[in-house]
């Protein structure tokens, strides 16, 4: 296999893996529900998709070329994460879920 490509998987790994660990620390560690949300939604998502797409580089190298499953798991990853962590933040806003003071609320209510 060449060596950039070597490379190129070994960085998408090593950041996916970082990504995925702070963004599970994150979860564990922040204050409030809307803080936790918030961390494993942006982190998590840029991780496991750093890795898929070193998934898809290395089967690439291989000869196999492009899987479209890990593809379509990487756009349905990207899209579906944001949109149901919207949908959870909006109906703790709803329920009214307790936050510490540090976080900021809505815009009418500083």
């Amino acid at each position: 296999m060449n060596p950039v490509v070597e490379y190129l998987i070994a960085g998408l790994l090593l950041t996916g893996g970082a990504f995925t660990l702070i963004g599970a620390i994150g979860l564990a560690r922040m204050p409030d529900f809307y803080t936790r949300l918030h961390a494993p939604t942006k982190a998590t998502t840029v991780g496991v998709g750093a890795i898929i797409i070193a998934s898809v580089a290395y089967a690439s190298s291989q000869g196999a070329g492009i899987d479209t499953a890990e593809v379509l798991i990487t756009v349905f990853l990207f899209m579906t994460a944001p949109v149901s962590a919207n949908i959870m933040a909006k109906s703790a806003m709803h329920l009214d879920v307790k936050r510490m003071p540090e976080t900021r609320g809505k815009p009418w209510d500083q």
